[in-house]
């Protein structure tokens, strides 16, 4: 398989709070690629605050060619409690179609796995949609396997706040910290 050759005017860097904008754009573009737009309810405040704030909770990596906009990622650390080390967690990679098979996606991935080797990461992980077998085909050619004993679990909406708040219902639980209290509740429930 011949590599595709990357423009010598491509350059990645960490994104800074004026580029909230420009990453807000490019997570609706990712949206409307997986047939998700309805699902993005970010906001340019939102994006401030979760990104740039002061406990950011993810990183972006922006990509351009010839100081044009070619792609972006957002990542975040994880741990592994197996490794006894923290992880990188890619949430999204997306590369503008036009400037697809430019080798851009190849070279963001090895720049964030540069960046795991260099944070003392023993892991670098992502998830694909499914039906997405072009983004399969090359995450295998890169040497990634497939978790296919691992089943991705979520809640949120109302069944995280109904989460949430279960324990409190009806106890005196006051923190989750208070273990006490939450032994009591889990025996009174019967749960062991």
């Amino acid at each position: 398989m011949e590599k595709a050759k990357i423009s010598n005017n491509f350059n990645i860097r960490a994104a800074k709070e004026n580029d909230t904008s420009l990453i807000l754009s490019f997570i609706r573009e990712l949206a409307d690629y997986e047939k998700l737009s309805t699902d993005v309810v970010a906001t340019e405040e939102l994006l401030r605050k979760s990104l740039f704030g002061k406990k950011p909770a993810a990183e972006v990596l922006l990509g351009f060619i010839d100081n044009e906009p070619a792609c972006f990622a957002v990542f975040f650390h994880n741990f592994s409690t197996f490794l006894g080390r923290p992880g990188i967690y890619l949430e999204d990679l997306y590369v503008k179609p036009e400037m697809r098979g430019k080798g851009i996606g190849r070279a963001m991935l090895a720049h964030l796995a540069k960046m795991a080797v260099e944070r003392g990461c023993g892991r670098f992980e992502w998830s694909v949609l499914n039906w997405n077998e072009p983004a399969i085909r090359f995450y295998k050619s890169l040497g990634a396997l497939p978790m296919d004993e691992w089943t991705t679990l979520r809640i949120s909406g109302d069944a995280l706040h109904k989460l949430a708040t279960i324990i409190y219902k009806d106890t005196n639980v006051k923190a989750a910290n208070d273990s006490k209290a939450v032994l009591d509740f889990l025996k009174k429930q019967k749960i062991k």
